[in-house]
């Protein structure tokens, strides 16, 4: 097959977005795949070895030889694997399967001196193997791709948060003018929930669970050959030795709740920055924020003034879509006909496009995140338009003076219509109360009404 330009790739993934998916190929490609097959087939043979009961002895030189081969795996290695699998290599036929042609690569490629083909998958079935490789991608895709993304996104929201933790703005509680905020203290909410959503992530992915337990999960065919070893026991430490945390019940498919857990817990972080996206959005939309332009960058193909929040759009779309995929592979890699049937086959191999997804919308929340400016003379101009929104500091002052109608008077004020400061002023005139706290009324201020907004963005830490 020849190369061909990322114009004429099928997907976006590969294609338009290649640039921002080319971190996930060393663990979603195919290549990636065929390799951690030949990690798993290999450090098994050597486990083998390592039994007591087994005649197979490989020594220090030979297992340097057979680690080369997924730790220097190439393209062309990955090229006879395919030609094993699907037109035949050498003196093989065509396997049609995809596991059988690792074997047979890993066969050709065996050491000189060491006579191990027929220990090669030994009593192994093939998905002991797959889900074992699936999870050796997964794992540090998800920690040393994904989670370092959100990182940066909760890292930016915690600067933003840190510079602008006192700039005064309104809120709107079901899109209407409400109790005032800060802009540093909304940066932070998000910033706090995205630091918990990555640490539920971070513990699923520890957590990933591999098996190795033969066709039916019951060791079968090791017992059968070797009854006096523990296989449970090997297959556990083997399993750990990958970095993996052990499957001891199975059928011939491992349940996979470990991924939906996984799975589950990105979508959590998505959810947050999804609602994030829609936020940043309407605060473009009301000139909250303001956008630095990028030299020569088109925002309206007819509308030359435009600075458009593409990439919270963009973020949102990729978001979108990771979440649809994810809440699928969730729900249907937990499930198998009996002891397996093999519809999860295909469906696993688009794990990669869903993390993929997830790496975009990251990275585009961040670039917006990067270009935003708060506009703080529009917010405060805002506020001042808006002085009912002093309302509840009024009637909550007033009730701790013992004012059992404070509630009431202020609403007849204030509900339904446009007031001004001087509407409050002729208020707090008529009010019995003592000049003291008829001072510290005619000193609120829509501005000044963010409470301790401010301090509370302290509670990010670092």
């Amino acid at each position: 097959m020849t190369d061909r330009s990322p114009l004429a790739a099928v997907s976006p993934l590969d294609g338009r977005y290649a640039r921002y998916t080319e971190p996930l190929v060393p663990y979603a490609s195919e290549q990636a795949l065929i390799r951690a097959r030949v990690q798993v087939e290999v450090e098994y043979l050597i486990t083998l070895a390592d039994l007591d009961a087994t005649p197979l002895e490989i020594g220090p030189d030979q297992r340097a030889h057979l680690r080369a081969l997924y730790e220097e795996f190439d393209e062309d290695d990955a090229d006879i694997v395919k030609a094993l699998e699907t037109q035949g290599w050498k003196d093989y036929s065509a396997t049609n399967h995809d596991v059988k042609a690792v074997e047979y690569f890993v066969r050709e490629h065996l050491p000189a001196g060491l006579d191990a083909t027929q220990w090669i998958h030994f009593g192994l079935t093939s998905e002991d193997v797959n889900n074992l490789a699936h999870r050796l991608l997964v794992k540090p895709a998800v920690e040393d791709v994904l989670v370092p993304a959100l990182r940066d996104v909760r890292d930016a929201l915690a600067e933003l948060a840190r510079d602008h933790r006192d700039v005064p703005m309104l809120a709107r509680t079901h899109g209407q003018p409400a109790t005032p905020t800060t802009f540093g203290k909304e940066m932070a909410v998000y910033a706090a929930r995205l630091g918990r959503a990555l640490g539920r992530i971070e513990r699923a992915a520890a957590g990933l669970s591999g098996k190795l337990a033969g066709a039916s999960g019951t060791y079968a065919a090791h017992d059968a050959a070797y009854p006096d070893v523990d296989w449970p026991a090997v297959s556990e430490s083997f399993v750990t030795g990958l970095g993996l945390d052990h499957t001891e019940l199975a059928t011939q498919v491992n349940p996979c709740d470990d991924l939906e857990r996984l799975f589950d817990a990105l979508r959590g972080a998505n959810n947050v920055l999804l609602d994030l996206d829609l936020d940043v959005w309407l605060y473009v939309s009301d000139r909250y924020l303001g956008q630095e332009a990028t030299a020569g960058e088109t925002g309206s193909s007819t509308m030359p003034h435009k600075v458009n929040p593409i990439d919270f759009e963009n973020s949102e779309g990729n978001l979108s879509k990771a979440n649809s995929d994810l809440v699928f592979l969730g729900d249907y890699v937990t499930t198998s006909r009996l002891q397996r049937d093999l519809s999860d086959s295909t469906v696993k191999r688009n794990v990669g496009a869903a993390l993929a997804h997830c790496l975009i919308g990251y990275r585009k929340c961040e670039r917006g995140l990067e270009k935003v400016v708060p506009n703080e003379q529009v917010m405060r101009e805002d506020l001042e338009a808006t002085p009912e929104i002093i309302g509840e500091a009024v009637q909550t002052i007033l009730r701790r003076e013992g004012h059992t109608d404070a509630y009431e008077r202020v609403k007849e004020l204030t509900r339904g219509r446009r007031v001004t400061i001087e509407d409050f002023q002729d208020l707090f005139a008529d009010l019995d109360v003592s000049e003291d706290v008829r001072e510290e009324l005619t000193q609120l201020t829509p501005a000044g009404y963010v409470g301790v907004g401010d301090e509370l963005v302290d509670q990010l830490g670092d």
